[in-house]
């Protein structure tokens, strides 16, 4: 299935947007992650099934989408308000559609805001290795307790500054572990040999994001705590950071629970128990130096959390299935198309075999 992009204005802003199949199909809207954008879906579009109507936008500061500023004091919500504008939008969904919402990595946190904020306006939720439900970094335990009152070793200060200025300068080189390009062929996946033909399209969705302080990163602030930043309220870092993006009770809540599916790779090393992207973990191995030991300052158990809350909602009322792809790293739906398909189809109701390409 071929996707067309266009333009629309939702939310108050100016909003990019892949949309895929029939108008009257089967609803399936897709949210990327972070340092990406919609291209992020364009492998997965085309295995699937003619019959559904997918709809895939550019998130603020990603892609074709306009650069408006990240209000990380709301956590995602700034991204979940944007992407719940276009449910109403009849060019992309007819009137009432409820569709299956697939969140991969950030954009699972912002699926996962937008069930807590609109529960009746979706059939099902895939999440696609997810950020926590107690957001990235400083929390210690599967309650997501604060490793320090100010969430230090969150936020925007945690960024690569070489990573950033190489975001920033359109960096398409090989050259070094900061490089966007190998960043994405060493962190997104665990095979970089998967990204196949798609490798620059790819590239082109990571090198799309906005920096700054009003997006990516973010904003910092002193921290007296190791590793001596805190998060800021501005950019997306903050926005994931747990000062501001703690959800995990008012998803247990919510008094409609769609189904949720839960995939992941068993290598994933960006959401992890041993996150190479925490500072905590990485303060562990040695690499961030002063780390204050296991005691003060654990590695947060991200996965372990998830499932906390996942337990917590079917205890409540509600349904989830979580898949676990052996030798998969953070972005399933590119490394394994065939068995991700397969997920969402069961969530839409639509027969595996009705038309998809491919899988």
């Amino acid at each position: 299935m071929d996707s067309a992009q266009r333009v629309v204005s939702a939310n108050g802003i100016s909003q990019a947007v892949r949309v895929a199949g029939p108008p009257d199909g089967t609803p399936v809207l897709l949210v990327h992650g972070n340092c990406s954008s919609s291209t992020f879906w364009e492998p997965l579009v085309r295995r699937l099934p003619a019959t559904l109507r997918v709809v895939a936008p550019d998130l603020r500061g990603y892609g074709d989408t306009e650069t408006a500023p990240v209000d990380a004091t709301r956590g995602l919500a700034d991204f979940a308000d944007d992407v719940a504008a276009l449910l109403d939008d009849d060019s992309l969904f007819p009137a009432g559609a409820r569709p299956i919402v697939v969140g991969h990595s950030l954009g699972g946190g912002v699926a996962m805001r937008l069930l807590v904020d609109h529960p009746d306006r979706m059939a099902g939720l895939l999440l696609s290795a997810p950020a926590s439900p107690y957001g990235f970094g400083g929390t210690r335990d599967l309650d997501g307790t604060p490793t320090t009152p100010d969430f230090a070793g969150t936020g925007g200060g945690t960024a690569s500054s070489d990573f950033v200025r190489r975001l920033a300068a359109g960096d398409r080189s090989e050259e070094a572990p900061t490089s966007p390009r190998t960043v994405l062929r060493t962190a997104y996946v665990a095979d970089p040999a998967s990204l196949g033909d798609d490798e620059d399209l790819l590239l082109d969705g990571v090198l799309s994001t906005r920096t700054g302080v009003d997006n990516y990163p973010g904003t910092a602030e002193h921290s007296e705590n190791w590793p001596g930043t805190a998060p800021g309220g501005r950019g997306v870092l903050n926005a994931l950071a747990p000062a501001h993006f703690r959800i995990a009770d008012e998803l247990v809540a919510v008094p409609v629970k769609p189904p949720i599916t839960w995939v992941r790779g068993d290598a994933d090393v960006i959401v992890s128990d041993t996150s190479l992207f925490d500072l905590a973990y990485l303060g562990s191995l040695g690499v961030v130096p002063g780390w204050p030991g296991e005691e003060a300052c654990p590695p947060q158990p991200m996965v372990g959390q998830t499932r906390a809350v996942l337990d917590r909602y079917a205890a409540a009322g509600g349904t989830y299935r979580e898949v676990v792809l052996p030798g998969c790293g953070h972005s399933p739906h590119l490394e394994r198309p065939a068995e991700f398909v397969a997920e969402l189809l069961a969530l839409t109701g639509v027969p595996t075999t009705a038309g998809q390409r491919g899988a």
